[in-house]
């Protein structure tokens, strides 16, 4: 799990792996300055025919998740 690391010449230091970041993650979603995590609606790449002209409106731009998927979220970016 550590990996040791030469600090001096006779002196090894434990330091901890560094995390990866979901790479799916980090092009879908970002925080904001406030740690909020910002993303964009769902259900507008196809088949908009079928959807009302309210929820294509209402989908434009981005928004910000809900509290329970921005844990989620945040855990696949360790470093934002």
């Amino acid at each position: 799990m550590y990996k040791h690391v030469l600090k001096y010449k006779y002196k090894y230091e434990k330091i901890m792996p560094k995390l990866k970041t979901k790479s799916g993650a980090k092009k879908r979603f970002s925080l904001t300055a406030s740690g909020k995590v910002k993303g964009s609606p769902a259900f507008l790449s196809h088949n908009l025919r079928k959807r009302s002209q309210k929820m294509k409106r209402q989908a434009r731009g981005t928004m910000i998740l809900n509290e329970s998927d921005a844990k989620i979220v945040k855990q696949f970016l360790p470093y934002a």
